[in-house]
């Protein structure tokens, strides 16, 4: 944990004080979820046994998205909200920083077996709800038609996606040789640091009057209804363990940096989604050890 509030912080102070080049956020990005997530991935997922409860992992991301969706788009127009505005909350809200910061805060809880389930939870779940639910929500609250071909092209060619393919057919054949599992396993080390070191690069906060009562509602929804939700749907269904707790847990986290961009891309209210973005990471630091706590 010590880890991660470090590189967080330092983050925040290099780009406030150290003038960092133009692009660093966009080239430690680009490593960290094409070549170091890629490479987490080939290590971990040949070491996850099957489990038929794996499915809440995945089942989660889609209900924390399709509530967030359910819940703004029925009191955006009851509280006068624009379209972008609800579009901009059921973005931010409704996909969690389940690689950025679960990854890290997974691990730091619950060690490898916790950040493999995290990594199920994020490459199965919340990537495919992005790469579908969040373009045709950004689309069609920006006025634009949803693509489906470039939806499929985000999907199959994201190089973390090719990862989880290929070890899946090593997991089945038996997993990698040590020699390989040498070479992934530092590469793949370098997300934890890397990773939020880059949140804080990007932090921001800066709420405006008009807006704290959306983003109120925003991360009320994804700090707790969503999490308190996911957890009833578990236990109803019998998931219990460490499946449950990993499940609950990346429900619980942070708005997601990709889709505060893509809302920003789609012109939804970028402001908005940013104080979202800024004011969920710092709660979020408290929020999850304390769900952690409560779910034991």
């Amino acid at each position: 944990m010590l880890l991660l509030f470090v590189c967080l912080i330092l983050g925040t102070l290099v780009a406030r004080y150290a003038k960092p080049p133009a692009g660093i956020v966009q080239g430690i990005n680009w490593w960290v979820l094409n070549v170091a997530l890629s490479a987490l991935v080939l290590e971990l997922i040949p070491k996850v046994s099957f489990d038929p409860r794996l499915w809440f992992l995945v089942a989660v991301m889609w209900l924390t998205f399709g509530g967030a969706w359910l819940l703004f788009g029925l009191l955006g127009p009851r509280l006068g909200w624009s379209r972008q505005r609800t579009g901009a909350l059921i973005l931010v809200c409704g996909l969690g920083n389940t690689s950025f910061m679960g990854y890290p805060l997974m691990e730091a809880l619950h060690g490898k077996q916790g950040l493999a389930l995290a990594v199920v939870a994020d490459q199965l779940g919340c990537f495919p709800v992005l790469a579908i639910g969040g373009i045709v929500v950004a689309s069609l609250y920006s006025g634009r038609k949803p693509e489906l071909g470039l939806v499929a092209r985000r999907i199959f060619t994201f190089p973390p996606t090719i990862a989880l393919l290929i070890g899946i057919v090593a997991g089945l054949c038996g997993g990698w040789p040590p020699l390989l599992d040498g070479v992934f396993a530092p590469i793949g080390a370098t997300l934890t640091p890397l990773a939020l070191f880059s949140v804080g690069l990007q932090f921001r906060f800066h709420p405006g009057q008009r807006q704290l009562g959306a983003a109120s509602w925003g991360l009320a929804w994804k700090l707790l209804l969503a999490p308190a939700l996911c957890w009833a749907m578990g236990a109803g269904a019998g998931v219990d363990g460490l499946v449950l707790t990993v499940g609950v847990l990346q429900a619980a986290m942070a708005p997601m940096v990709s889709a505060t961009i893509l809302a920003d891309e789609y012109g939804l209210e970028p402001t908005l989604a940013n104080t979202v973005l800024g004011a969920g990471i710092v709660l979020s630091l408290l929020t999850i050890p304390l769900g952690n706590a409560l779910l034991g």
